[in-house]
């Protein structure tokens, strides 16, 4: 899993017939020291999160079952909207993240 920020929406008129009714979301996971992953993913949207919130993101077959059989081609789907995130020696909520990264 991974706690990101949704950046965009993705608009796609054509696609697999199993994303049919499936909203698109652009997320920039959230960078902890020594997270490698430095580029934004696109995840289906199952919870209705918008742009400017942060969400939780599960990935790979995970995916798949949280959406439905299984066997649909996804790989990152949207599952929670993050409240607050606690890291060793600070509690941070999404408003002081959202601060911080507007600060630089």
């Amino acid at each position: 899993m991974l706690v990101g920020k949704v950046i965009g929406n993705v608009w796609a008129t054509r696609k697999n017939d199993d994303l049919a009714g499936c909203k698109l979301m652009i997320v920039d996971p959230y960078r902890y020291e020594g997270h490698a992953r430095q580029y934004p993913i696109v995840a289906v949207d199952q919870i209705g999160a918008g742009v400017g919130e942060y969400v939780l993101v599960v990935s790979g077959s995970s995916a798949r079952v949280a959406f439905g059989t299984g066997r649909q081609p996804i790989d990152h789907v949207i599952v929670g909207v993050v409240d607050q995130v606690d890291l060793p020696d600070r509690i941070a909520a999404v408003s002081q993240i959202a601060e911080k990264e507007a600060s630089g």
